[in-house]
């Protein structure tokens, strides 16, 4: 993408569930989170056929505490998984009916305005 740059922090490895990666875009902060064991998986269902990519979603491998400190921070969210979608969901940032399945995938974007 052009433009935007990742942030050097998240390039660390503190433990957890999670792959989370996090891109600045000018006065943006992009944060693109996935349960660990869907990275790089294909989803189909109905119009969807999405692939979970590593070139995106693949930053620090992280727990739950600390994608809920990342959301605060996010200007754009990106999540797939029951973990992923279950922080942002316990925080406060959407609710059920944001959600979509894809192959039983819970999947959700969030765009702070």
């Amino acid at each position: 993408m052009h433009g935007v740059r990742r942030n050097q922090r998240n390039q660390e490895n503190i433990g957890g569930q999670l792959f989370c990666n996090v891109y600045n875009a000018r006065e943006n902060v992009v944060v693109a989170c996935c349960d660990r064991e869907l990275l790089g998986k294909n989803l189909k269902e109905g119009n969807y056929d999405v692939t979970i990519e590593e070139s995106f979603y693949k930053g620090t491998l992280t727990d739950e505490k600390k994608l809920a400190e990342l959301l605060k921070e996010a200007n754009s969210i990106n999540l797939f998984g029951k973990k992923s979608v279950g922080v942002a969901l316990k925080q406060g940032f959407l609710s059920e009916r944001d959600i979509i399945r894809i192959a039983g995938v819970p999947h959700a974007i969030i765009l702070k305005v």
